[in-house]
């Protein structure tokens, strides 16, 4: 496969932005490459087993900088590809596959789902249900950080959840964030989990590892879960904004 794929012709160039180590975001080139072929069984298995007629999409980056690895995504999919915008299309899918990674890291070692001792079916998928909600809103919440942190805390938090936050924990001592910004109140409610917001600790929306706690003791307080509970579920429904 890597012979065949080294001598099909080039489909077309695609730029996109990536985050690199020192978590700054580049714009790349990417060499795109499709090509059609037949994998075939093992031999005994051919006669259980057919052979499958498959893409092979290979982009792999152009004038990559000394010192870092360039970019070489290999895909593999039963879907046809025509032409450049359809290779483009496949590649945007698998695009999505770290953030799904992401939301089931928030619903396992976040929310530590996986820990739930209900007995019921009804009772889980209830559970489940409401954890999902609640995954997603840290999800977005950490990418719209990430993305516009002076934003107006509005976008992500309701006036009653804003009021909450700021008789919960004062404006002092939340790592310098500008008043009345996203990060501001993502800082603030970030705390009640038990994120320090020292100085010298990182923004918790850039943590590898996920904030949660261990023990009620983790919090500053164990009013901390039910205020930290209210605002995650005090929005009546998704926004899409």
């Amino acid at each position: 496969m890597k012979t065949e794929m080294h001598e099909a012709p080039s489909a077309g160039m695609h730029s996109i932005e990536v985050r690199v180590d020192n978590d700054t975001v580049e714009r790349v080139t990417l060499d795109i490459r499709f090509k059609r072929i037949r994998v075939c069984p093992p031999i005994g298995k051919q006669k259980r087993y057919p052979a499958l007629d498959l893409t092979v999409i290979h982009a792999s980056e152009v004038g990559a900088p000394l010192g870092r690895k360039p970019i070489l995504w290999k895909l593999v999919t039963d879907l046809e590809v025509a032409d450049l915008e359809g290779a483009i299309e496949k590649i945007r899918w698998y695009s999505t596959r770290w953030k799904i990674e992401v939301f089931h890291k928030v619903l396992k070692s976040g929310c530590r789902a996986e820990d739930a001792k209900l007995r019921t079916a009804d009772r889980l998928a209830n559970l489940v249900a409401l954890f999902c909600i609640v995954s997603w809103r840290v999800m977005w919440m950490t990418m719209m950080a990430r993305a516009a942190p002076d934003a107006d805390p509005a976008i992500a938090f309701t006036a009653t959840e804003i009021t909450i936050l700021d008789r919960l924990v004062s404006d002092s001592g939340n790592r310098r964030a500008k008043p009345g910004t996203l990060q501001l109140y993502l800082t603030k409610l970030s705390r009640l989990g038990g994120y320090l917001a020292r100085t010298s600790d990182p923004p918790p929306w850039k943590h590898r590892r996920l904030a949660r706690p261990t023990t009620p003791g983790r919090y500053p307080d164990r009013r901390g879960t039910r205020h930290l509970w209210v605002i995650a579920s005090h929005t009546g429904g998704v926004r899409s904004d």
